[in-house]
């Protein structure tokens, strides 16, 4: 029985269901969480995207406003425990998921993750490149057209998540995105994939490039005055092009806590057990081989220095 079926059944009598993305949502997030809305939709039920944190890129803003995609942040609705979410593009238990008022009753991710013993249903494809390509798979099992705008979004959402379908990419992501481009709105997809930065994000990146530390194959820069979490995974695909770059580590300071943006491309290496292990009794962490994301929330445990030797050290045993 199909996953949506197995939802659908278990939410026949609820009027609406939500859909969550990850906090501080990226393009892939919002790009399945779109067209997850849809499929329920279409199946006759309603379905309402929500996320917590902020749009942080105006690259994202301009695919949610071009391509009228309804999400809205979760404190614009009367969240009850009683109502029904799914998670998308992220799981439940996640440091990047926040345990909004509800009941958490499916997880749809590609990252690689646990399945949550107190969620129904799951269908975590860690072997998928994009969230999005999953969703691309629900239509396709169900036979369901799919609109130009829900396509754009998907190919949007592919290409960010695999760097232009250069990293992580799976047989699925491929077979996604070579049907998507038939439907698509190339024009408007290549507007949003090639216009993702600002000019007030050279400061950053003249930063980065100023005091970043390179030491065998392996690249780290903290930023002590912030920087968000997107523009982090940016610069990091912006380390990882140099040829004497396997591996690089951003972190920074945000609300009183450290984030980190990992990337990888070296086959002996994978970025998620490598955050994991690194922030293991000071934080958290998780992701993929390739690319993967942390946090410590009391910034009494970091120090630049001892975090770099301890990524080195792991990385170089």
């Amino acid at each position: 029985m199909h996953i949506i079926d197995q939802i659908l059944d278990f939410v026949k009598d609820e009027e609406f269901i939500y859909i969550q993305t990850h906090n501080f949502p990226d393009h892939d997030a919002v790009a399945s969480a779109f067209g997850l809305q849809y499929i329920f939709n279409e199946l006759g039920k309603k379905a309402l995207c929500i996320y917590e944190g902020d749009v942080q890129r105006d690259s994202l803003q301009q695919m949610i406003d071009e391509l009228n995609i309804e999400i809205t942040h979760n404190e614009d609705h009367l969240l009850t425990e009683d109502h029904k979410i799914i998670i998308v593009d992220g799981c439940k238990g996640n440091k990047n998921v926040t345990d909004l008022i509800g009941d958490e009753i499916a997880v749809i991710d590609h990252h690689e993750v646990s399945t949550p013993d107190d969620v129904p249903f799951s269908d975590i494809r860690s072997n998928y490149g994009a969230c999005s390509s999953i969703i691309f798979k629900y239509f396709k099992d169900y036979k369901l057209s799919i609109p130009q705008n829900i396509a754009t979004a998907l190919m949007i959402g592919i290409n960010m998540d695999t760097a232009l379908l250069t990293r992580g990419v799976s047989e699925e992501d491929i077979q996604a995105y070579a049907e998507l481009y038939t439907i698509s709105n190339i024009r408007l997809q290549n507007s949003i994939l090639r216009n993702y930065i600002q000019t007030k994000d050279l400061n950053f990146y003249r930063y980065a490039i100023d005091n970043v530390i390179i030491k065998n194959e392996i690249a780290f820069c903290y930023f002590p005055k912030g920087c968000n979490q997107n523009l982090m995974g940016i610069l990091g695909d912006f380390f990882l092009a140099l040829e004497e770059v396997d591996f690089v580590i951003l972190c920074a300071l945000n609300e009183s806590k450290i984030n980190f943006s990992l990337r990888n491309e070296a086959p002996q290496w994978n970025a998620s057990m490598v955050i994991q292990e690194v922030l293991k009794g000071i934080g958290f962490g998780g992701g993929h081989g390739d690319m993967a994301g942390g946090i410590i929330k009391d910034v009494n445990l970091f120090d630049e220095n001892i975090i770099f030797e301890k990524f080195y050290r792991f990385l170089k045993k």
